[in-house]
């Protein structure tokens, strides 16, 4: 399976690893939230993954998200046409993972959206910079959360906490879709 899914080459020191690790705990089964959460010994893993999770809220990419659609067309790309530039949106976050932007971006983001009436030039900027933060969000802090998982718990407690880290991740999505709008 390893070969399956690296490619040929020398996979034993990984497979090594993962047999190591799999005696260590003993052939435990996978654990449940409630043991997740119930057990001292990952306590720390637990809050450090809440507090990525939590802090990954606070970074704005989700109100970059909210406001793109809007940002779109304002810039006068026509609604039927928009669903073509979230694929460009897409397509930017897969560009994300191999190249590298600064987050100055969110910045001239907001002061673009604050002249968008002013001039002419600045919407299209504005559309831009949504795709440049984008980037920016899935080269830096975007691309954290997953390997954090992996790497902080054992394996009996890593579908637990990839299932932990969905509902809190979908919880402070909704909670920030709800306190936002009132924000702005």
């Amino acid at each position: 399976a390893v070969k399956r899914l690296w490619g040929d080459g020398d996979h034993m020191a990984e497979i090594n690893d993962m047999m190591s690790e799999q005696k260590a705990i003993g052939g435990e089964k996978a654990k449940s939230v409630w043991d997740l959460l119930r057990d001292r010994a990952v306590r720390w893993q637990l809050i450090s993954m809440f507090l990525v999770i939590s802090c990954m809220q606070l970074i704005g990419v989700n109100v970059v998200y909210f406001y793109a659609y809007n940002i779109f067309t304002k810039a006068g790309i026509p609604p039927d046409q928009i669903h073509y530039v979230s694929l460009g949106v897409g397509t930017t976050e897969i560009l994300s993972t191999v190249l590298c932007v600064s987050g100055l971006s969110a910045l001239i983001l907001f002061c673009c959206n604050t002249l968008l009436d002013s001039f002419f030039w600045v919407p299209y900027c504005s559309v831009a910079l949504v795709f440049i933060f984008i980037m920016s969000f899935g080269i830096g802090p975007g691309g954290v959360v997953c390997p954090l998982i992996t790497e902080i718990f054992i394996q009996s407690y890593r579908p637990t906490a990839y299932v932990f880290n969905g509902v809190i991740n979908w919880i402070q999505l909704f909670m920030l879709g709800l306190v936002f709008p009132f924000i702005v």
